[in-house]
């Protein structure tokens, strides 16, 4: 039995300077890249404001759920990354915000650094179809 797999794409794509794919639909699961604070021109939102970021980077998710077929309510696993673990009380608090129980399953790890040094956190994402 053959699974099909489709990427998902955006116009624009402000990942395509970076040769990545917004996300994959693989059957009816949908596996995003990581998303952080890049408008859909390619711009950082919100340098040095943790919150900000935050509220873009889950308009980015939702960008590409909507384009995969899927939506918020149907993610089953993010990781999460940090440059500062003390921004995770606050991560605590936008999965209260950004999600409804049941809540996702979560990996949650301190990096030293992000793709571009403006980017405080990142979240990648599985969903279902």
């Amino acid at each position: 039995m053959s699974v099909t797999k489709q990427v998902i794409e955006l116009n624009p794509d402000p990942l395509a300077p970076y040769a990545i794919s917004p996300g994959w639909r693989v059957g009816d699961l949908l596996f995003l890249s990581g998303q952080a604070a890049i408008d859909e021109q390619g711009q950082i939102v919100g340098a040095n404001d943790f919150d900000a970021q935050l509220k873009q980077l889950f308009a980015n998710i939702d960008r590409v759920l909507e384009a995969g077929g899927s939506s918020r309510e149907k993610i089953v696993k993010v990781t999460i990354y940090l440059t500062d673990m003390e921004y995770f009380p606050k991560i605590v608090e936008a999965r209260k915000s950004y999600f409804t129980p049941p809540y996702p399953a979560d990996t949650i790890v301190e990096v030293k650094a992000l793709a571009l040094p403006e980017l405080m956190v990142e979240i990648d994402v599985i969903a279902t179809a």
